[in-house]
């Protein structure tokens, strides 16, 4: 079986009561992982995968 564990957060502007800057209103952030899980145990498939700001920056080519 392979599940998908995605926590992620997003910001709305759907919140009157909470004050959100423009430039983050509307917007989510996911990082999700792929994980085979199977009689032996677990393989996290997506383990290779860039997640820290420094990494996604040298893939984008920001850095």
């Amino acid at each position: 079986m392979v599940i998908t564990v995605e926590p992620g957060l997003y910001f709305g502007a759907w919140r009157p009561d909470i004050e959100i800057d423009e430039k983050w209103a509307g917007i989510g952030i996911r990082i999700e992982d792929d994980v085979l899980i199977t009689v032996e145990g677990h393989d996290v498939l997506t383990d290779d995968c860039p997640k820290t700001v420094a990494d996604l920056e040298v893939l984008i080519g920001t850095a």
